[in-house]
């Protein structure tokens, strides 16, 4: 299973010399399914186009116009494929048989029925299947939501048991930060689906966070590498006994500036305030973060929550009528804000990770707004202008840098 990104087939050159990468890794005596990504900036030019037409953006008409920019890509890389004597057939998330749930934008996959793919791949040709879409159970086309290529990629995987779901994007793997902040990140050789799982959420951008949740629960093991120096990249598989001792407490630090912060003061502290509050939220599909309640004071309490800034319009909406519902005391929320985060396995037999983060943080001048912790991570809310100082901090603390300035092409920052 080979997924390849927008960068990576972003032009004609490009989709040549991916489909010369298919045909070696078909030659060498492998079955191969790629997934595809729309070119380039294709899918921001479909955005860009359906906002100038429309306010209302309906859901079904968007994911009729968005899946346009997969098709693209896979009926030219299979027309690519075909010029250098690869037989490749093309075939959409409907044709492989991507069962989704009928949630418009952001579908979740149900089921992968694949008798198609499998026929095709008993042919002797390689598919090329067009990523971040599929058909819902009431049988309309749905897509997948952010980093839903990813997705398509690791459930075909899982359902024809691949021996591996490589991840072709314009990074060489995953690092240790990001190397437009911290020049002299490293490249990690591998990490546990649970170390990713919890970059992923934070905010790496690498490899979508469903993805990942997929590939840890059908054992599907992830290799991310650069389809432009076609370099061995960052595995990212079951990993459990495995221990070496040299292996770093932290695996890396990862920084999320897409979130914002919504604060309601003097809530009615009684029970079933706080449902009154997120239940109206969840059932928006609004993704609330970091929750921090403070100490109730003569019967009222300050509560604040992070939402994606996509969504803060929706939030803001809802919380105004909530807070007056309840007989909350007012609500705010602040757009410059980030999440800074500590992610390593080694943390569950190292105590006193948290209590370094936040003397380097201090030492650093950043303040911290907000905490949050699991087994394997810590994360910290600070003010937007401390995300930088604040991640290169840490990587330095924590014995990360690698002495040397990251040398490749880097990606555009989104």
């Amino acid at each position: 299973m080979q997924k390849y990104g927008g960068t990576s087939v972003a032009d004609p050159d490009r989709i040549k010399s991916v489909a010369e990468h298919v045909a070696f890794t078909k030659r060498h005596g492998n079955d191969v399914v790629v997934v595809v990504s729309a070119m380039g900036k294709t899918t921001d030019n479909l955005m860009s186009l359906a906002n100038q037409v429309s306010s209302k953006l309906p859901g079904r008409e968007m994911d009729m116009l968005l899946t346009t920019g997969e098709r693209i890509s896979m009926a030219l890389l299979c027309m690519a494929l075909a010029d250098i004597g690869v037989d490749a057939v093309s075939m959409t998330g409907s044709q492989v048989g991507i069962i989704t749930d009928t949630v418009h934008t952001k579908a979740k996959i149900v089921e992968v029925k694949g008798d198609r793919l499998r026929e095709a791949l008993a042919q002797g040709r390689v598919v090329v299947v067009a990523g971040f879409q599929g058909v819902s159970t009431d049988k309309e086309i749905t897509t997948l939501g952010r980093g839903g290529s990813d997705t398509t990629a690791v459930a075909l995987a899982a359902a024809l048991s691949a021996d591996v779901c490589e991840i072709y994007t314009d990074v060489t793997g995953v690092f240790s930060a990001d190397p437009r902040i911290v020049p002299q990140a490293r490249k990690l050789p591998q990490l546990s689906f649970e170390e990713m799982l919890e970059m992923a959420g934070v905010g790496s951008k690498v490899l979508a966070l469903r993805s990942v949740e997929f590939a840890r629960n059908h054992n599907v093991p992830l290799h991310v590498r650069s389809s432009f120096t076609w370099e061995h990249g960052t595995w990212v598989r079951n990993i459990e006994g495995e221990s070496p001792m040299e292996d770093p407490i932290i695996s890396g630090v990862v920084q999320d500036a897409s979130e914002s912060k919504v604060t309601i003061f003097a809530v009615p502290d009684r029970p079933g305030v706080s449902a009154a509050i997120f239940e109206p939220l969840a059932n928006a599909n609004v993704n609330v973060d970091m929750i921090v309640q403070n100490t109730s004071r003569e019967g009222h309490t300050d509560i604040s929550f992070t939402v994606p800034k996509a969504d803060m319009k929706v939030a803001e909406e809802i919380v105004t009528r909530v807070s007056k519902d309840i007989g909350a005391g007012g609500v705010t929320h602040d757009t410059d804000i980030a999440k800074v985060s500590l992610v390593g396995a080694g943390m569950k037999t190292s105590p006193g990770i948290a209590a370094k983060m936040f003397r380097v943080l201090a030492e650093n001048n950043v303040n911290i707004q907000m905490i949050s912790t699991s087994t394997i991570r810590v994360s910290v809310v600070v003010g937007l202008s401390n995300m930088e100082s604040a991640v290169r901090s840490l990587h330095t603390a924590f014995g990360l840098d690698s002495g040397t300035s990251y040398s490749a092409p880097l990606p555009e920052r989104k």
